[in-house]
């Protein structure tokens, strides 16, 4: 497609020269010799860019730009002007110029101006999609050689960042392939789990990578040990992808000290992952030393309503005499009373908060066919979250920590995944309802289809009746009963979900900042 250029200058026909050598490179030229014509020029034309001569009689050039920038604010302006002046430069980059150019210019300082404006998303485009496909290759080749847990963070990393690079240049042929290799990354990825994730309760094991009820004992104690306060901010559901979505946000305030990733547990859900964590202690284990605290998956009551307790618990075990404070905020309403009352909060030595709300935006994503159509894809998911976080009670609360000496620590207890593949499980009425895990005692499956553990006790999982089993699904996999099986295919594909076997729900982001000021 033909690029087309509007260049306005009362001495229009002095730069006739670079007009000619401007449409021997294949431009489409529009001139003008005044403001107040250049803008209906601007009204009547689809226009690439504009070159703008800053000292005009009649309309100025500051004049038309902002005319300009009321009619299409988007549309690139490169001021020309014989004056170096600081106020007029000032002016002219308050209102969004593009670039300027010192008289008198030379044709290929406007050449280079054109190709910085106009062609630069496309050559940036051609870049990045030429450097993906040269690292297709090396990427797919780690993913068949990865033996450990750092490989695979190393794996996840890549097709997160190439996620990201990828995700601005709407190329659906990139797109494509993209899915394609993360697909074959999370089928390996799920195979190392079945092989290795048992033997990380081995205590000769030496690819035992962190994880959920290590999190305090390693990377939280230590910190406020040697001094330091601490907010610790889990979100639920948060995956590494969504960390990086909004960390150009939060590196606006706080600077990252480290950028670690850890393993959640098996089953990736609330019940099991995140009470891990602030129990400091496997599922098993909790429900043996606080049978009281722990609720199994058939029972009606709420699977975690007991973090602050367990968190208790942990801290007296370890013999930790902190002043702490913990906060849940499922509301609006709550976060604002957190933001109120900060600076009171965070003489603590320890503060946690939890937030909810990605949690609740993918479990909205299922249930109401608005969401579903706002976040039809994983960009847009991301993009839901980022606006989120952009318009949040945390980010207003972050903001206002930053002025106070703390460490931040951001983290989740599992992430998702969008599920694509419906498999047949069969169970009892007592067995678990989760899609990506189920808990039974008469279980019918296809055993290759999923990651079995039959002695839930080697896992280091509680079991509410002595024959009972856990099942994880993998990939991209969504376990269904046979009756109205299409009915659920159906309702359920698509959506985002947890419990199971994926580098999306296992590699969990662990981030520690510092504010930029202190």
């Amino acid at each position: 497609m033909k690029v087309t250029i509007l260049w306005v200058d009362d001495e229009i026909d002095i730069l006739r020269p670079h007009i000619i050598f401007l449409e021997q490179k294949g431009y489409s030229m529009l001139t003008i010799n005044n403001g107040h014509d250049a803008l209906d020029i601007v009204r009547s034309n689809d226009l690439d860019l504009v070159f703008l001569d800053e000292n005009m009689p009649g309309l100025s050039g500051l004049e038309t730009l902002a005319k300009i920038k009321d009619i299409k604010p988007s549309l690139p302006v490169v001021m020309i002007t014989k004056s170096e002046e600081e106020n007029i430069m000032d002016q002219a980059i308050g209102s969004k110029i593009a670039d300027y150019l010192i008289k008198p210019v030379k044709p290929n300082q406007v050449l280079l101006s054109i190709k910085k404006n106009v062609h630069n998303r496309q050559l940036v485009s051609d870049k990045t999609s030429a450097d993906y496909r040269s690292e297709f290759g090396n990427i797919t080749q780690q993913i068949g050689s990865a033996r450990s847990f750092n490989h695979w963070v190393d794996i996840y990393r890549k097709l997160v960042m190439w996620n990201t690079e990828l995700s601005d240049l709407n190329d659906p042929g990139l797109a494509q392939i993209l899915e394609y290799q993360k697909n074959e990354a999370n089928n390996e990825f799920t195979k190392y789990i079945k092989n290795n994730y048992l033997t990380w309760f081995d205590s000769v094991s030496k690819d035992k990578p962190m994880v959920s009820p290590n999190l305090f004992r390693s990377k939280v104690l230590p910190a406020i040990d040697s001094g330091q306060k601490v907010l610790f901010v889990l979100i639920d559901n948060f995956r590494f992808d969504q960390w990086k979505a909004i960390e150009p946000i939060i590196s606006t305030t706080w600077r990252v000290e480290s950028e670690n990733i850890y393993s959640a547990i098996l089953p990736t859900a609330t019940q099991y992952a995140r009470n891990s964590i602030f129990a400091g202690l496997m599922p098993l284990e909790i429900q043996k030393l606080y049978p009281e605290l722990w609720v199994f998956d058939e029972e009606d009551e709420g699977k975690n309503l007991h973090e602050e307790e367990l968190l208790s618990k942990q801290l007296q075990r370890l013999g930790k005499n902190y002043k702490w404070y913990y906060e849940k905020s499922n509301t609006l309403k709550t976060g604002q009373r957190i933001v109120d009352n900060l600076k009171e909060i965070l003489k603590k030595d320890l503060t946690v908060l939890v937030y909810n709300f990605v949690d609740i935006l993918s479990h909205a994503r299922t249930e109401m066919e608005m969401m579903r159509e706002l976040a039809s894809d994983e960009a847009a998911y991301l993009s839901i979250t980022k606006s989120w976080f952009i318009h949040s009670e945390l980010w207003a609360l972050l903001k206002e920590a930053a002025s106070q000496n703390v460490k931040l620590i951001i983290t989740s207890d599992h992430g998702t995944i969008r599920v694509q593949n419906p498999i047949k499980v069969v169970g009892d009425k007592a067995t678990s309802t989760n899609l990506r895990y189920k808990l039974g005692r008469n279980l019918n499956y296809n055993p290759k289809e999923v990651f079995e553990i039959r002695k839930p006790e080697e896992a280091h999982l509680p079991k509410a009746n002595v024959s009972s089993s856990y099942i994880f699904a993998y990939n991209s996999d969504f376990m269904a009963y046979p009756n109205n099986f299409n009915y659920y295919v159906k309702y359920y594909k698509n959506t985002f979900q947890h419990g199971g076997i994926s580098m999306e729900e296992m590699l969990i982001p662990f981030i520690e900042l510092k504010p930029i000021n202190h």
